[in-house]
């Protein structure tokens, strides 16, 4: 390794496990280590992509901070779930996806040696990007209960302080699918004020809850408005995975320079892709679309509970994925996660480097195998443990 800020970027584990599957080329292989999903997009997503792709506009490196159709929808987006009214010209710009998005962000606010206070366990990926930026990662547990998982907000608050240049915030979170409650938002909001911190909020998921409540966006807190970044991304709700378009609102002063590094990082986003997402966000069923997507994952995330009833599983909130506690089969993740591959023919991701608790954990993925193939997931972990 040449340079130091990859020293302990340790990469994410997926693409091992999805290589190892690929090369399987075995039917059978429940896939569940990767955050894929097999329900379709919207129909007008797809419909205004094929027409972009004859368009001369569309095939263009300008507006170097996205089409004004896809930042006029964005920005209506987060407005309506935050209850605030966004600028599309000097309070949004179109990102190359929603993780894009983060790195912008983070290299626009946090000065190397810095700390950015996240959950634990948390997706990887943002963790590398914390490091990437120069930032020092400040982990808030996250407790593992039979309702879910539950952040003390207490200890989220108290994780604050002067070194801290931005909380990053997620609900439902990846891998866990933990929400954010209004606690956690009253707690952060007096010590994210009284140390300049920003609140970078990932809404790759916000909506897909399993309560049947509403987003909590972060923004919607009087003490937190003018201090909050939120980070969206079509990949998710919209399941438009391959258009790689996403999203970063708010306060005007901060958005100039996070469009400066995304002018200076990856210059401009995916031409025949910006039409689409935005005919998406602003379609007049855009919530019911979200939601009959929400009820299939449900399901299925149901049905592996049932199936894995016994075993030391965690019940998400919302999301696409759920852990299970390897550690209490005597396994780490890595074991876990081998034997599970070649006993019970399910390809499934091990938490490593996701948090410092997170290497007793494996991943399981419910978003890309039907409920048919899902029903014999028992027997195939009976098999491997």
């Amino acid at each position: 390794m040449v340079v130091s800020r990859l020293k302990d970027i340790p990469g994410i584990g997926v693409n091992v496990v999805g290589d190892r599957a690929d090369a399987a080329r075995d039917p059978e292989l429940l896939r569940m280590e990767n955050l894929d999903t097999d329900v379709p997009p919207p129909r007008i997503a797809v419909e205004v992509t094929r027409e972009a792709i004859g368009q001369d506009a569309a095939n263009s490196y300008l507006p170097f901070e996205g089409h004004h159709d896809l930042r006029r929808a964005a920005a209506a987006h987060v407005g309506r779930l935050a209850g605030l009214d966004y600028d599309p010209g000097t309070e949004c710009v179109s990102v190359a996806g929603g993780l894009n998005g983060i790195l912008n962000s983070l290299l626009a606010v946090v000065e190397p040696g810095r700390e950015v206070v996240l959950s634990d366990p948390i997706y990887a990926g943002l963790i590398n990007r914390v490091r990437l930026a120069g930032g020092v990662p400040r982990h808030v547990r996250a407790t593992p209960t039979p309702g879910g998982w539950r952040t003390d907000p207490g200890e989220l608050a108290a994780a604050v302080g002067p070194r801290t240049a931005a909380v990053l915030l997620m609900g439902p979170a990846m891998p866990t699918g933990a929400v954010l409650e209004p606690a956690h938002l009253d707690a952060l909001a007096a010590p994210v004020r009284e140390h300049g911190a920003w609140v970078l909020y990932d809404a790759a998921m916000e909506r897909i809850r399993f309560d049947g409540r509403p987003p909590l966006h972060p923004a919607s807190h009087p003490g937190l408005a003018d201090r909050v970044v939120t980070i969206g991304s079509a990949a998710k709700e919209l399941r438009m995975i391959g258009w790689r378009v996403g999203w970063v609102v708010g306060p005007a002063p901060i958005l100039a320079d996070i469009a400066l590094v995304g002018l200076t990082n990856v210059v401009c986003q995916v031409g025949i892709a910006q039409q689409g997402v935005a005919a998406a966000l602003a379609a007049d069923d855009a919530d019911a679309d979200v939601a009959r997507a929400v009820t299939t994952w449900r399901t299925r995330c149901e049905t592996v509970l049932r199936q894995l009833d016994g075993y030391p599983v965690v019940r998400p909130d919302g999301g696409w994925s759920l852990l299970v506690d390897v550690a209490e089969l005597g396994l780490s993740a890595a074991e876990a996660s081998a034997r599970l591959f070649d006993r019970g023919r399910v390809a499934a991701t091990p938490m490593t480097g996701w948090g410092p608790s997170a290497d007793r954990y494996l991943r399981l993925v419910f978003a890309n195998e039907p409920v048919e193939r899902l029903q014999d997931l028992g027997a195939r972990f009976a098999a491997a443990f």
